[in-house]
């Protein structure tokens, strides 16, 4: 479906974090981009909502929807969601998949996207899902969302709306710098797992991330915990 600009539209998840951010880039340079937030629970959730708002303003992207979604509160199981488990310095995550993995959540998410979707006439989803630096969650594998597009086109009234994941095969590294190609404003994304004020430096998402600034040779313009930046 095209637009009056000749564009046609698509969704992008946008957490906040620094490859949503990077899709929301891409999204918004090759359609007429809608971005959608879900709230679930999670303990940064209040300064990554503030971190959607702000780059869909840099970004010019109007077309908003923020949902709650009470599941993972109510079921626990996750580091993220549940306070009775800690959030894991990155050093003690070893090959298991960790527990700030939240049960099958990115098919929540993608659920509400296709909905959506199908309401406003977009034939394309942007996901920032990495494979290979993430921290070995499921729901990140291409595996998945070739599945994951199947039930789509099964389930959908035509059938033609699609999942991406531009990012999936990338380093974080190059994500960076990808990024920084675009003007995605990462300045703005939050990625920290546990604190909502300076970024904690010590959670697998934090150590991630600064590994991948320094790799490709860029600052990294958020603030983290004094014992971080004095290192």
């Amino acid at each position: 479906m095209a637009t009056i600009q000749g564009k046609t539209r698509a969704i992008v998840l946008l957490s906040g974090g620094m490859d949503s951010c990077v899709c929301a880039a891409l999204a918004a340079r090759d359609h007429e981009a809608a971005a959608l937030h879900i709230s679930y629970g999670q303990r940064t959730e209040d300064r990554e909502g503030r971190a959607f708002a702000a780059i869909c303003d840099r970004l010019g992207i109007r077309e908003r929807l923020i949902v709650r979604n009470e599941v993972f509160r109510a079921i626990g199981g996750s580091a993220l969601t549940d306070s009775n488990i800690d959030v894991p310095e990155s050093h003690a995550i070893g090959t298991d998949i960790p527990v700030t993995y939240v049960p099958f959540r990115n098919a929540h998410f993608l659920s509400a996207a296709v909905s959506w979707a199908e309401v406003i006439g977009a034939e394309k989803i942007y996901i920032g899902a990495v494979e290979q630096d993430s921290s070995g969650y499921p729901d990140c594998r291409p595996a998945y969302y070739d599945a994951f597009n199947s039930v789509v086109k099964t389930g959908t009234k035509e059938g033609r709306i699609q999942v991406v994941t531009p990012l999936i095969a990338m380093r974080k590294a190059a994500i960076v710098r990808l990024g920084l190609e675009l003007g995605a404003p990462l300045d703005l994304t939050w990625s920290c797992y546990s604190e909502e004020d300076r970024a904690c430096g010590v959670c697998d998402s934090c150590v991630l991330r600064l590994r991948a600034f320094q790799e490709a040779g860029q600052a990294d313009r958020i603030g983290y915990a004094a014992s971080v930046q004095s290192a």
